[in-house]
């Protein structure tokens, strides 16, 4: 019987690991994956953060290098292995979580390595798990390569001929170009992109968007409704330019497959040889067998992370407070809330 168990030893597992150490709790990270930083380690081989490394830090741990310059995602890795190493967080991996079920008061986790029981349960899983991809997909001819963007290396992975691209975020503007550099590549998005600099007057962005107060802004204030509505921009100008050299040309929204070719919603088609679904990812926990925990549309029903199911816990979703709680920038915020929640609760 443990005080707590935190499932998942990502970035938001470990901020709770953190402060759960502070209070001597009992505790114990249980992990799916064979080493600290997985997720990270799949990624694309180019991928950049465009997060400076100031707002890249988890609690008690600055990010070594340049403050204001942008880690690649081996740099996190290294980090948060030398993060578990310094505060001793003990993991145990190659654990995957079957199911989570209420017992006598406190939780019953079933594993593929056994039983385990807790007083708390904190679900740090993140909201990257399963792909999001249109069931229309599955009528798209077996002589089209398809790839999520959760699953994609580097261009290796596809064949040869051109590449659509799906999906108007950060990673799939990061994708599109580097695959422009070597192929005809599209970029398909659902709305008008927008942009803003990584740097500017020598300071990341994000170093004016914490003087402004827009990292603080949390999710029911006004102008957090107003960032949530817009979405994130396009960081950076490198895809702006390869679209205006037409290196990437740019489609409205796939709505569907007529034949051999990707139809358009604006009726027109072309016909590709890969496409990269930068589509985003469902959050789901299909193991969590304890009524009341979502709403009727599947999403975490909380306050700040503190479900209505005495004990449950959630970190690391999407806005869960604050724009950044999803991020290494503002996870720890949240996880120092939490576990002093469920210190209240026992102390």
């Amino acid at each position: 019987m443990y005080d707590t168990i935190v499932i998942g030893a990502g970035q938001a597992g470990l901020s709770v690991g953190y402060y759960l150490k502070e209070y001597n709790h009992n505790y114990i990270i249980l992990d799916k994956g064979s080493e600290v930083g997985e997720s990270w380690k799949k990624r694309y081989d180019s991928l950049i953060l465009f997060t400076p490394r100031i707002y890249n830090s988890l609690p008690g741990m600055s990010f070594d290098g340049d403050k204001q310059g942008f880690p690649t995602k081996d740099e996190v890795v290294t980090y948060l292995k030398n993060y578990v190493e310094r505060y001793e967080i003990p993991i145990h991996f190659h654990t995957e979580v079957v199911s989570v079920s209420k017992l006598n008061g406190n939780f019953l986790i079933k594993t593929n390595q056994g039983k385990y029981q807790a007083k708390n349960i904190v679900i740090a899983t993140g909201p990257f798990q399963t792909p999001k991809i249109p069931l229309f997909s599955k009528e798209i001819p077996s002589t089209i390569n398809q790839i999520h963007s959760s699953q994609y290396k580097n261009s290796s992975q596809l064949l040869d001929g051109n590449a659509l691209v799906i999906g108007g975020g950060n990673s799939g503007a990061q994708i599109a170009v580097e695959l422009s550099k070597e192929r005809d590549t599209y970029l398909a998005v659902s709305k008008n992109l927008s942009y803003l600099p990584l740097v500017l007057m020598r300071k990341s962005i994000f170093f004016w968007f914490d003087k402004l107060g827009i990292l603080k802004a949390n999710s029911n204030s006004k102008l957090g409704r107003i960032i949530q509505k817009k979405g994130d921009p396009i960081f950076g100008f490198e895809l702006k330019r390869a679209i205006k050299e037409n290196e990437v040309k740019v489609k409205k929204k796939v709505i569907g497959v007529n034949k051999s070719k990707i139809k358009f919603e604006d009726n027109t088609m072309i016909k590709v040889s890969n496409i990269i679904w930068a589509t985003g990812f469902k959050t789901e926990f299909p193991w969590l067998q304890i009524d009341g925990v979502l709403d009727k549309e599947g999403k975490v029903i909380h306050s700040r992370g503190v479900s209505k199911i005495q004990g449950l816990y959630f970190i690391g979703l999407p806005w869960q407070y604050r724009r950044g709680s999803a991020l290494l920038q503002g996870v720890g915020y949240d996880a120092k809330h939490i576990v002093k929640k469920i210190e209240e609760r026992f102390y």
